[in-house]
């Protein structure tokens, strides 16, 4: 079990070892992206969860960047809620937006879990899947006392993965590459063959051998769970892993 504070403000990520000893939650407060998305489409709370990294995508509970209600979230993840809420339940089987009006025409919610969302006002969640390929590693949710209109879905829809990108960006820079167990010389191959480089061509700029350069790229690409080198830089610029 991870021995880690639950939530708390994790503004300076250079006091954290691993991405293990980092909160779990941690509070969005007043951040330029999200209080630009506020203005272009009003909510009352966000939540962006899961990394795309083992132990840490959607539904793990590991990874939480919100503005929810302290009080709210240690009460939900306290009592372990999350396990039985059929609005996260039926979030990590879609594949577009999920609605909570819409998942509640078949299912009702646990009563002490009703009981929070209307103390805290959390209503009408609208939830979006961040996926790569058919692997769902993260969301990005929304609340407001009155329902999203189509539009303003349609509008959420298309900024979401980039809002979930924005937010989780200092994590995945910080920490993706020791997660992921990537050496410098994996990372250095694989960042100087996103500049097009062929192996000979990195060989002579790192130094490396022409075999230790292919043998770095192959075991990079096998880490990251690419298929081949141009998938590999694909996903290491995508995951930051590499500038």
């Amino acid at each position: 079990m991870l021995n880690r504070p639950l939530f708390r403000r994790a503004d300076n990520l250079e006091e954290f070892v691993d991405l293990a000893s980092v909160p779990r939650h941690r509070f969005i407060h007043n951040h330029p992206f999200m209080e630009r998305l506020r203005k272009a489409v009003p909510f009352d709370f966000v939540a962006v969860s899961g990394l795309d990294i083992d132990r840490f995508r959607f539904g793990s509970a590991q990874s939480l960047d919100t503005d929810f209600p302290p009080a709210f979230l240690e009460a939900y993840y306290g009592e372990r809620l999350h396990l039985t809420d059929p609005f996260v339940l039926l979030s990590k089987l879609s594949e577009g937006v999920v609605i909570e009006s819409e998942v509640l025409k078949d299912v009702e919610l646990p009563e002490r879990l009703a009981y929070l969302l209307e103390t805290f006002n959390v209503r009408n969640r609208t939830l979006f899947p961040i996926r790569r390929g058919d692997q769902m590693y993260g969301s990005v949710g929304f609340t407001r006392v009155t329902p999203f209109d189509p539009d303003e879905i349609a509008f959420l829809g298309a900024i979401a993965k980039s809002a979930h990108t924005e937010i989780t960006r200092p994590l995945m820079e910080r920490f993706a590459a020791a997660e992921m167990k990537l050496s410098t010389g994996e990372l250095t191959c694989l960042r100087l063959a996103s500049g097009g480089l062929t192996s000979e061509q990195i060989a002579a700029e790192s130094g490396y051998q022409v075999d230790t350069v292919n043998t770095y790229i192959k075991n990079a690409t096998k880490k990251i769970g690419a298929s081949n080198r141009t998938q590999a830089i694909a996903e290491a610029i995508r995951r930051r892993l590499i500038d």
